[in-house]
């Protein structure tokens, strides 16, 4: 992956993190960015993202889909970049799985 893509990938997840914390959706401040993921010809960022507290997924998931273009479009507004990608979220359960494994290993080292 080329420099500049990585560049990208980290300003969208700062810029994409400060507007979920300005949007009028509640539910969307309970969001985490875990990471974002944009093609190397600029067309599609994948946002991967967690959820803090206990929200339905399924309302964080709709919420997000609702609120897609008006995020593009600020992110339009903050990053100097000539087409601003489609923005697709994507639900990262690394965080959850991890979690479950200590509690495993946790458990293990209890018996």
């Amino acid at each position: 992956m080329s420099l500049k893509i990585d560049r990208y990938n980290s300003t969208f997840q700062k810029v994409i993190s400060q507007i979920l914390m300005e949007v009028k959706d509640q539910k969307l401040k309970s969001v985490v960015l875990t990471g974002v993921e944009i093609t190397n010809d600029l067309s599609y960022a994948k946002v991967f993202y967690t959820i803090l507290d206990n929200v339905n997924k399924k309302e964080i998931e709709e919420s997000l889909e609702k609120n897609k273009s008006y995020i593009r479009g600020q992110i339009s507004k903050r990053v100097d970049i000539r087409h601003t990608p489609e923005l697709r979220f994507y639900f990262d359960n690394s965080i959850e799985y991890g979690d479950r494994i200590e509690k495993i290993i946790s458990d293990i080292n209890t018996k």
